[in-house]
């Protein structure tokens, strides 16, 4: 049995749907009895609920199931509540974090979740599906590789759910890997233009989770990971450097999420069909020789509802690899290209 905990949010509404179109019946799960049972009736479907910090609670929703979804952010404050419950219960974990301090707080329990037959698998979103696939995949092609970089653009905007852990996180540094260890940079760090397969964009560092991830599955040890933005984004994310004790005061978040709680759930049926996303990467040796791939995928919100959909399908039937793992850990570089809208080209 597959639990969605956490489903009556934006994209744990998008799962749902995604995992009854691949054939699946979910057990919905969250905090809010009222919303849960709302939802699950709508399609159907069985539902539970508590909060994550009741344990003996929790352990009664996941009773039962083989794997639970976890969607319920932002994850730092919420994934080790769950990870430890699926750590006692025996059951698979995934999640769609993108936040580094949760993969790396996760990959520390690897020896514990080994011991208890259980797979954590934070990630299992568009943070950080393609770009840990596209990574593995240009391993591949360049085992002697020492230096990754990675890209993406495109997409239809961010949910609540997004915009506050970003909001959470304002005013905090980067993050790039340099000799395998992760180290904290200013906030666009580095700038770079780069050929997305259509025209060249101006992208900037951001501390994306393959600065954790890339690292586990590849062993690569120097990671930078940029994304496209304008001009006036990168100098905004260059002065925040200056203001950043601002940016972190409880004034500065309460007005954040109060403009937050105002905007819609997140893009429209018809913003996320018309969107697409693009995702690149470059891997060097030591040698100069340098490799590149790219990735075309739909919406990171459709792609999200897809893959986790599609890795909790995989677990159901027995492909889970027991301990902490990356997405084209247990699931192989070529899992991205099984979903529908996913293509590869290498140059």
């Amino acid at each position: 049995m597959v639990i969605i905990y956490g489903a009556t949010g934006y994209t744990g509404q998008l799962i749902v749907d995604e995992c009854l179109s691949q054939g699946m019946r979910p057990l919905l799960a969250g905090r809010d009895a009222t919303g849960v049972r709302a939802l699950a009736d709508r399609h159907g479907l069985n539902w539970r609920a508590a909060s994550l910090e009741d344990a003996a609670g929790l352990d009664r929703v996941l009773a039962g199931a083989r794997v639970v979804i976890h969607c319920a952010g932002p994850f730092a404050r919420t994934s080790r509540q769950m990870a430890d419950a699926c750590l006692r219960d025996h059951l698979h974990y995934l999640d769609i974090t993108g936040e580094i301090a949760v993969f790396e707080a996760l990959a520390a329990r690897d020896a514990e979740a080994r011991a208890a037959g259980v797979m954590l698998l934070p990630g299992a979103g568009f943070d950080v599906v393609p770009t840990d696939c596209l990574a593995a995949h240009l391993k591949r092609r360049l085992p002697s590789a020492t230096s990754l970089a990675l890209a993406f653009h495109g997409g239809s905007g961010l949910s609540r759910g997004t915009a506050t852990t970003m909001a959470e996180n304002a005013g905090g540094p980067g993050a790039v890997r340099r000799g395998g260890r992760i180290v904290p940079v200013p906030p666009a760090w580095r700038t770079r233009r780069i050929d997305f397969g259509d025209r060249e964009r101006l992208t900037a560092t951001i501390p994306w989770g393959d600065v954790s991830t890339a690292y586990h599955s590849t062993g690569i040890p120097d990671i930078e990971v940029y994304v496209a933005m304008p001009p006036s984004a990168v100098r905004s994310l260059r002065l925040s450097r200056w203001i950043a004790p601002l940016l972190r005061t409880a004034w500065v978040r309460g007005r954040l999420m109060a403009a937050i709680r105002r905007r819609p759930p997140g893009p429209s049926p018809d913003e996320r069909a018309r969107a697409t996303a693009a995702v690149w990467g470059e891997v060097r040796d030591d040698a100069g020789t340098t490799v590149v791939s790219r990735l075309r995928t739909p919406d990171g919100y459709t792609l999200t509802a897809k893959t986790a959909a599609l890795a909790a399908r995989r677990v159901v039937e027995g492909g889970a690899v027991p301990g902490f793992q990356t997405p084209s850990r247990a699931f192989g570089a070529d899992f991205i290209l099984q979903v529908p809208g996913c293509t590869r080209t290498d140059q």
